[in-house]
Order: structure tokens, then C-alpha cells, then sequence
């Protein structure tokens, strides 16, 4: 849920477009080193773990040989390169983290297979049958199969929120790979009623958690945990972590493997809860290790809410429905420099808490009046995979974690970490900055060039991914599909709102505070009109929208961004407490109004929109990690 990926596709960090790519589709084939190794390792896990994962079909590829060869030119498909083999980061660690990282690395590779099955079914197979083809000469699987890697799935949205399916007839679902593939919103909620009416309580918590595959049971459904589904791949998983924690130099980091590997060995959420607690804690490791678990892509477990019947019933059952995560793995060095600028601003917290609108109607994360149970670093990437390694539209910028849904907040009083990925914003070439300059000259006021500050963007992310922490800490899953989005939009408007008080606090100076404000509004603007499903992109419309029917920016016929810095923060906190209304009332249609009434995608917008697509031709995205391929090989 606390997902700040690049900032809707035009922040500084997407348009490093080709900042590490070669010139040619057949060169960027032959570089894509993290691609094809853990491709490789993935593949003989999948022959020793899973063999009954197999092409069974053959496929019709979907997209043109003209199609591909733009997509996978250099001009199109950006890449973040993560940490390089000879990184200072890497080459100072004590010989045992050295060590480590391998094992870490193994790990992570895993939540590439198994999130790639809970994305759709199709992807495994898929895979196999474009490296068949490949073996075979065929020019446009080769092809095909870079968009796959980097978007690691058949079917994704690119940059202007068009759905790119790789193979003639597979589309993406609602339920993603979780739920059957032909199972449609009326009948699962007709199923569920039914099932609620014949007393099997148990069996639809377990469908509607957020950590299980849903499968058909002659004319009911039945519920399959992710350990249970997947034992194998976590067995291997929690091997691996247990190897770390043998030769891992920090013993908080061991502790927490080991809790982490036992979680993976055995389907009860309170292991997971404990290795969670314990996560949140870790503060001064030398290496970063993660689990992330996410709840965004799943558009069918909370559509529940939207039936009255349905909804009694669960009500009458103290059902709370989730949505269902999505895995994913992150590898990391931590950096300690960028660590101790991002602590600056935990003193700062109570202060903020403190500051929230209403609040004396909720309980937050943070409290005014005590420490604050939240950690934060600053990562050097050295793996990103499965659900965070996905390329799709943007890629994570940050997270905060464990979300208010997970058993650690909300039986353990467990606290919350932020981790921040330097590779993913880090802006490292001439040709990147002047691609950032083309972009402002094309949409924003000339006078207003002197304030927008990259660094800036960085710490509005941190101002984002701490406003996470603030406002109501539950009761906002009546919300339903508008749920992620009204909470991104949250935590948006706290890090804009709290500007003041953090100025006059002294976290920040007057100059800094422009360059936020401006490099926030800047970055804002978009290439397209997202879909509904993109909650971080659609809140940055319902801002755009609102603050120009406040009159905190203009956007003139011509496309051009003006930028009232003195209303800015005002209108933040008039929207924050719009929000934090909304939350509060729990209420499906009041959620849907609010969405709906902001979500106005107007003319000028379009037009700014053109401007950037002139100067930016990025569709997609991958990754690159030739550290990970150099400890694959050893």
C-alpha cells in the first residue's frame, strides 16, 4: 500500500532514458546480464521444484516487428542500471556480508518465479515458449522476450497507460494469477453469499486474506496459503536465509533472517508477524534484505464491498476483506551517508503527528507524544525483484513497510522502516540532465526553472513515505478499489502540508521549501490519462485538478505549468483534510464520490501532456544488475 514508484513517469529518474543502454535492440540483448542469469536460475529451479510448470501451448506473439524494435530502442525503453561489480559500496563490505550478499541474491531470484505466477498464469509458460523460439532464430521472440524480462509478466500498462499484451489472447484479469481465470465479479461474489449462508465462515476469511491463491472447488471456492502454495520455492528461499545468517557480521539482521526463514516454512501469519516486528527494528546493518508485500494489483478481493448483501454478511462475520499481495525482493547495501540525512527528519515526526487534522478522532502509527517506532535507510541496490523489480509504467522509488493490514502493526504494536532506493532516483549523466531540461523547458514557467532541484524530489519522497505513517491507522478497508488511492493521495498531501511547520521547525530552509514545492508540482504532470487501476498515477490527477480549481496552479492553453508557491501549502492541508474525512467515514460511496469528483483529466492537462511526449519518447523501463549476474557465477 505504500508504494511511491518515479513519480507518474516524468520525475527526473524515467527520464534517464537509455542513460545505460546500448544503441540497438540485438545489443541490448546481449547485455541484459541480470535478465539471462536469473532467467537461468529460475529455470532450474522451476525443473527441480515445480515440474509440472511447463509450456503446454503454443503462443501467437502480439506485437510487430516494427511494434518491437521502437519499444526496445534505446529511446524507448529507459534502464536503471543497479550497483556495478566494482561499486566501492560492494567492494568495502567485510568478507562474511560478501559472502551474504550471495545467498541473499539466490533468495530474492525466487520471488521472480513465484510472483510472476500470482501476476498470471500465462507468464511461466510464456517464458518457455519465447526461449524455444528463441533457440530457433526467431528475431521476434528475442525481442518479444526483453519487454518480458523487464516487465517481468505477458501484460503491462507502459507509460501512457496502454495495456501491452505480448501474446495474441491472453489478457490481464482482475484477480491477477490469484483467482481463476474465469471467474467473474458477479460470481465470485454470488459465491461467496452462498458459502457465508451454508456457515463456512472459515474458508471465505482465508479466500478474502491477503495471502492466499484462490482455486474452484467443485461449485465453491477454497483458499490455498502461499506457503503451502509455493512450499518448495519458500523452503529454498528460507535455505538461503539461513545460510546469510551464518555469515552475516550483523546479529540483528541474522535474528531477523531467521525469523523470516521459519515464516517461510510454515503457513501462520504470526511468523510472519514476528520476522516483521523484528524488520522494523533494523536500523545500523550493513546489508539490506527484503520481502516486500504489496496489496495494489489485486483489483477483485475488495470489489466485496461494492455488494450490500455480500457486505452484511462479511460484517455479520467479522470478515474483513484484503486484498491479496504481491511478492517481491530487494537486495541492498546500506548507505550510510543517505541514511543519516533521511533520520534527520525522524525527530520531526511526533511534530507532524501532532499537526494532522482530526487528530483526536484516530489512533496513527506515530504518536505525538512518544518515539517513534519507524526506521529508515537509504539502499544501495544491488537486486530488486518480483513485485519491486517490476518495470511496469514506473518502478518503486521507496516503500514503507509493513502495512496497516499485516498482524506486526496490529497485534505486536510493531513498528514501520522506510527504505529509499538511491539507484532508482539517482540522476548520473550529462545526457539525463539535459533530457530534464528539455522536459522543464517544455512545461514549466522559465521563471520558475531556478527552484526545481532533483534533490528536492528526493525529499518529498521522504515527506510521502513517512505521511504513511500518519492519519487513521484502520478502518479504511470499507473503502474498497479506492482504498490505495485515497491513501497515496494522503500521504502526498501530508508531505506537502507539513512544509510550514518542518520549515519554521528548521528542517528545512525557505529556499528548500520553493525547490519542493515547485519540484513536486513539476513533476506531477503526466504523459496520459491513467486508468483507474493506477493509484499512484490517479491521484496525481485529483491533485493537478484540485489545485487548479483552488488556484494553486495554472496550466495555460499552450501546456505551460505556473505555480502560486503561497497557495500551495494551504491548499495541500484543505486537501489533506478532504482525505482524512473520507478515511474516517469508511464508506464505499463517499471514497467513490471523492475519487470520482477530482479524477478530471482537463484539456490542458492533454496538451501539457503532448509537450512532454515531444521531448520524451520513454514507453518502458527494465532493470539491470551486474552485480547480481557476477554473484550468480561464482
Amino acid at each position: 500500500m505504500n508504494i511511491n514508484p518515479i513519480n507518474n513517469f516524468n520525475s527526473v529518474n524515467f527520464q534517464n532514458s537509455g542513460e545505460n543502454s546500448k544503441n540497438s535492440p540485438a545489443s541490448q540483448n546481449q547485455t541484459r546480464g541480470q535478465s539471462e542469469k536469473l532467467m537461468k536460475e529460475l529455470d532450474k529451479m522451476s525443473m527441480i521444484n515445480n515440474p509440472h510448470i511447463s509450456n503446454s501451448k503454443n503462443y501467437e506473439l502480439n506485437l510487430s516487428m516494427e511494434e518491437l524494435e521502437k519499444r526496445t530502442h534505446k529511446d524507448y525503453l529507459t534502464t536503471k542500471k543497479m550497483l556495478a561489480v566494482d561499486s566501492p559500496e560492494y567492494n568495502e563490505l567485510a568478507e562474511g556480508d560478501k559472502e551474504a550478499l550471495k545467498h541473499l541474491v539466490k533468495a530474492a531470484v525466487v520471488l521472480d518465479k513465484v510472483n510472476m505466477q500470482l501476476d498470471n498464469p500465462n507468464n511461466l509458460p510464456f517464458k518457455e515458449y519465447l526461449e524455444s523460439e528463441i533457440t530457433k532464430g526467431n528475431k521476434q521472440a528475442e525481442l518479444t522476450k526483453i519487454l518480458f524480462d523487464a516487465q517481468k509478466g505477458v501484460c503491462s500498462l507502459d507509460r501512457e497507460s496502454n495495456m501491452i499484451e505480448l501474446a495474441k489472447g491472453i489478457h490481464e484479469r482482475p484477480g491477477k494469477g490469484i483467482y481463476p481465470q474465469d471467474l467473474e465479479k458477479e460470481e465470485f461474489h454470488n459465491i461467496l453469499i452462498k458459502m457465508l449462508k451454508e456457515g463456512k465462515t472459515e474458508e471465505v476469511k482465508k479466500i478474502l486474506n491477503q495471502r492466499s491463491v484462490v482455486e474452484r472447488d467443485g461449485d465453491e471456492l477454497k483458499a490455498v496459503d502461499y506457503v503451502d502454495k509455493f512450499k518448495e520455492d519458500f523452503n529454498y528461499m528460507a535455505s538461503e536465509l539461513e545460510k546469510v545468517a551464518e555469515v552475516s557480521t550483523n546479529e540483528d539482521f541474522n535474528e531477523f533472517l531467521r525469523l523470516q526463514a521459519k515464516a517461510l516454512r510454515a503457513p501462520d501469519p504470526m511468523l510472519d508477524a514476528y520476522a516483521d516486528k523484528k524488520w522494523a527494528t533494523l536500523q545500523d546493518t550493513p546489508l539490506e534484505f527484503t520481502i516486500t508485500r504489496e496489496n495494489y494489483s489485486d483489483e477483485l478481493t475488495e470489489t466485496v464491498v461494492e455488494n450490500p448483501e455480500l457486505k452484511a454478511l462479511l460484517d455479520n462475520a467479522g470478515i474483513v476483506p484484503v486484498a491479496k499481495d504481491f511478492l517481491g525482493g530487494r537486495v541492498g547495501i546500506v548507505n550510510k551517508k543517505g541514511t543519516d540525512a533521511i533520520l534527520k527528519v525522524k525527530s520531526y515526526l511526533p511534530l507532524m503527528a501532532d499537526n494532522m487534522p482530526f487528530k483526536d478522532k484516530y489512533e496513527q502509527n506515530i504518536s505525538p507524544d512518544k518515539e517513534s517506532k519507524q526506521t529508515m535507510i537509504d539502499a544501495d541496490l544491488v537486486a530488486v525483484t518480483g513485485d519491486v523489480g517490476e518495470f511496469r509504467a514506473g518502478i518503486t522509488l521507496a516503500e514503507n513497510l509493513p502495512n496497516d493490514d499485516k498482524l506486526s502493526v496490529q497485534l505486536l504494536d510493531g513498528g514501520r522502516r522506510n527504505v529509499y532506493h538511491r539507484q532508482i532516483r539517482l540522476i548520473t549523466s550529462d545526457d539525463a540532465r539535459e533530457k530534464l531540461q528539455k522536459r522543464l523547458n517544455a512545461i514549466l514557467n522559465k521563471d520558475l526553472h531556478k527552484y526545481y532541484n532533483d534533490e528536492a524530489d528526493h525529499w518529498f519522497t521522504v515527506g510521502h513515505e513517512n505521511g504513511h505513517s500518519l492519519g487513521p491507522k484502520s478502518g479504511t478497508e470499507g473503502l474498497g478499489k479506492y482504498k490505495s488511492i485515497i491513501e497515496e493521495n494522503k500521504a502526498d498531501m501530508i508531505s506537502l502540508a507539513m512544509l510550514d511547520v518542518l520549515t519554521e521547525a528548521g528542517m528545512y530552509t525557505p529556499e528548500q521549501r520553493r525547490e519542493i514545492i515547485v519540484t513536486y508540482a513539476a513533476d506531477n504532470m503526466m504523459t496520459s490519462k491513467p486508468t483507474m487501476s493506477q493509484a499512484h498515477r490517479v491521484r496525481s490527477v485529483m491533485q493537478n485538478y484540485f489545485f487548479i480549481k483552488e488556484g494553486a496552479i495554472t496550466i495555460s492553453p499552450e501546456g505551460i505549468l505556473d505555480i502560486n508557491i503561497d497557495k500551495m501549502v494551504p491548499t495541500a492541508r484543505k486537501m489533506l483534510e478532504e482525505i482524512i474525512e473520507v478515511q474516517l467515514s469508511g464508506d464505499f460511496a463517499r471514497g467513490e464520490k471523492y475519487v470520482n469528483d477530482y479524477f478530471v483529466w482537463t484539456p490542458e492537462m492533454e496538451t501539457m501532456a503532448e509537450n512532454i511526449k515531444k521531448v520524451s519518447k520513454t514507453l518502458n523501463g527494465r532493470v539491470e544488475s551486474p552485480l547480481v549476474d557476477k554473484l550468480l557465477a561464482e
